[in-house]
């Protein structure tokens, strides 16, 4: 019986320290933003590795972040932003990397490995997949003059032709940097005024999207709209008349990188998913 109870032990005392249960097999479940993988990259990664991916996609870090905190789906591989990561590491949320199963993360260039460090301190526990900036895609045809400005989100003569992003930390952002604040404010004072400015905006504004910002501008359904410079670039190949600026006030620079959540599946499956990805 002693021998029994000390091999129950032992055998617990593995599973605690492995962190992921490998219940799996051969798969890495995968939860990314959406259209931010080509589809074909994951074929390749499958006929690399033998490994299947398991797939799901979300529109924003607000969205992901409760699944992962409740547990209620176990994901191996994660892309958050910058800010995020750095809540789900204060939260205790997040596997550190095993870097020598990680050993195309030398491709990375060291500047981002920098930068992720304000959020990551040492990189422990994220490699960076995609950076840019957050600004605005205008259409040329529908606007007065060029566009250099946040103001122009809060100018009545475009009403019904704003698209906002739907993002509570972006249009903070935006309302903050036009005001003269910083955009990371926590003083209530200016947190107020930057909900007043954005509560008076709001019957200007024809809509709050994520992806659907890049849809309509294409579609020449709104002059102008907020959003992330990676989807801009392809709005403007769609439509030569959209052009992005980054206001003259300033903007988020932004990182999404790859993590491993504690409670995933495979640990082992997903370092050799962000390592292909580097």
């Amino acid at each position: 019986m002693k021998k029994l109870i000390g091999l129950s032990v032992l055998l617990t005392l593995m599973v605690l320290l492995a962190g992921c249960a490998k219940d799996d097999g051969e798969k890495v479940y995968v939860y990314n933003w959406g259209e931010y993988i080509d589809e074909e990259t994951l074929d390749l990664f499958e006929e690399e590795t033998g490994i299947r991916v398991v797939y799901e996609e979300y529109e924003q870090n607000e969205d992901m972040y409760p699944k992962v905190q409740s547990g209620a789906v176990k994901y191996d591989v994660v892309c958050p932003s910058d800010y995020m990561i750095q809540k789900m590491i204060e939260n205790d949320l997040l596997h550190e990397l095993n870097l020598d199963n990680i050993p195309n993360i030398k491709y990375i260039d060291p500047i981002h490995l920098k930068s992720s460090q304000e959020f990551d301190p040492g990189n422990k526990y994220s490699v960076p997949y995609c950076w840019g900036t957050l600004g605005i895609l205008y259409n040329k045809t529908m606007v007065d003059e060029p566009i250099d400005s946040w103001g122009v989100l809060f100018d009545e003569k475009y009403s019904g032709e704003i698209l906002m992003i739907d993002s509570v930390r972006d249009a903070f952002a935006i309302a903050l940097i036009y005001l003269g604040y910083d955009l990371n404010s926590t003083n209530e004072i200016e947190l107020e005024e930057a909900k007043i400015l954005l509560q008076k905006q709001y019957p200007l504004v024809q809509g709050y999207f994520v992806d659907q910002v890049r849809d309509k501008l294409i579609g020449g359904e709104a002059a102008i709209g907020v959003i992330y410079s990676g989807e801009a670039i392809y709005s403007s190949r769609e439509n030569p008349d959209l052009e992005y600026v980054v206001p003259k006030e300033g903007s988020n620079v932004w990182i999404d990188s790859w993590v491993i959540p504690k409670n995933c599946r495979n640990k082992e499956n997903a370092e050799a998913f962000i390592n292909f990805m580097c």
